[in-house]
């Protein structure tokens, strides 16, 4: 059962700026020409620079799209709209499905001539941006996508990805998974991120003792998993690993706690959000996750903090981590371009590879040789009573600790599938 997504009171973007009649783009920025500012000089005049955005508007994602918008948004609004002392703006695009993404990505390069592109939500809306990326020669930051392909086998100098891919996530939360039990049910997604997720965990149990009792493979958008969670009982497993994402998780669990097997199997899965926990609700939350952002996180560094707060104050919700991730993917690419001090492509992905940002004792960076983020998991469950309604998670821990720890986990050039080629 896809969720009808009614409008929000909180949603305050204006949509006179994000919807330009029925061609479902958005232009954001354009108020940067009036702010009359001195020191502008004659910049006001010039060509905006344009930033593409890929999030999905229609779709089982909508959702986590919006707060990954918005934290796009908030990155550039957080410059007064200005990039290289020119006005900038932002072009928002959907992604209804694959080729969607990859239609939009074109006719961001082709037609509106931006110099970098944030977006694709899910894994095969990502890699298809990506392909766009590599033969437009375009920066491209994949915020969300975690399959290993982006930055392995299928990885290329203009594209850069933020989310942890799924064998890190999955090395820190498979031994949680086997300290429960050895019998493990794979519930996956048939697509690049749920194979990841099955093929991971299932070489991480076979290989530790343990036994895969039932796996299936679910299409997006499935309605029913009726089905599925009966199968699931017969076989009676220790732990059920789930590979499924936004609002088909939000589904799938709503029924689980309708067929009464909340509680009675543990659930868990990696990279899951707070919109994906908010969507099922405090009755019916339930499972142990890897999150790569918490808003209540007293570690977050005094940026991230400052970012959440004006969030809130100005969505009358808290930060979610999709806004965080999709602020933090907007950021690199603006921050590349300040250094780089150029809108050229090729300076930018250099000013990439060089970019650092540093959370808390250790510097956040994408890696030269695959360009993949390196960073921090957090490990958590769902509080037993939940009395916020934002509030749900019971984080447990922050790994990888150590820096040693985290280029570890993370592997090395020789263990990446990474053959990255040049500009």
């Amino acid at each position: 059962m896809t969720r009808k997504r009614t409008p929000s009171k909180d949603y305050h973007v204006d949509r006179r700026c994000l919807l330009l009649g029925s061609a479902g783009f958005a232009t954001v920025g354009l108020g940067a020409s009036s702010l009359g500012m001195p020191y502008i000089g004659n910049a006001a005049a010039a060509e905006p620079i344009k930033i593409g955005m890929i999030w999905a508007k229609t779709g089982s994602i909508v959702d986590q799209a919006e707060y990954l918008a918005q934290g796009g948004l908030l990155a550039l609004e957080q410059r007064n709209n200005m990039l290289l002392g020119r006005p900038a703006e932002i072009v928002w695009l959907d992604e209804p499905n694959p080729q969607g993404a990859q239609q939009s990505a074109e006719r961001l390069v082709g037609e509106h001539k931006v110099i970098g592109i944030v977006g694709g939500a899910l894994s095969s809306f990502a890699l298809a941006i990506s392909s766009v990326a590599k033969k437009a020669k375009i920066p491209y930051i994949a915020a969300n996508a975690a399959t290993g392909d982006l930055t392995g086998k299928s990885c290329n100098k203009y594209t850069f990805r933020l989310q942890p891919p799924v064998d890190v996530h999955a090395r820190i939360l498979a031994p949680y998974c086997a300290s429960i039990g050895k019998k493990w049910y794979l519930l996956t997604a048939s697509y690049a991120f749920g194979q990841d997720i099955k093929k991971a965990f299932s070489e991480y149990i076979l290989a530790n003792g343990g036994t895969v009792v039932g796996a299936d493979e679910v299409p997006v958008g499935t309605p029913d998993y009726s089905s599925f969670i009966l199968k699931i009982r017969a076989a009676k497993p220790d732990v059920v690993i789930g590979g499924i994402a936004a609002s088909d998780l939000t589904t799938f669990l709503k029924q689980w706690n309708e067929l009464g097997m909340k509680g009675k199997i543990p659930f868990a899965e990696i990279s899951v959000g707070n919109t994906d926990l908010w969507g099922v609700g405090p009755e019916a939350a339930d499972g142990l996750y890897t999150i790569t952002w918490w808003f209540k996180n007293p570690n977050n560094p005094p940026e991230e903090q400052a970012m959440a707060a004006t969030y809130e104050k100005k969505y009358n919700r808290p930060a979610a981590d999709k806004a965080w991730m999709g602020w933090l993917g907007m950021k690199s690419l603006l921050d590349a371009i300040e250094m780089a001090k150029a809108t050229e492509p090729a300076a930018i992905v250099q000013a990439l590879e060089a970019w650092k940002y540093r959370r808390g004792d250790i510097d956040v960076g994408y890696r030269a040789f695959d360009h993949q983020m390196t960073n921090r998991i957090l490990v958590a469950g769902i509080h037993p009573k939940i009395t916020d309604k934002w509030d749900y998670f019971d984080v447990k821990e922050q790994l990888p600790q150590t820096p040693d720890d985290i280029a570890k986990a993370f592997g090395s050039q020789a263990d990446s599938a990474c053959k990255m080629d040049a500009l």
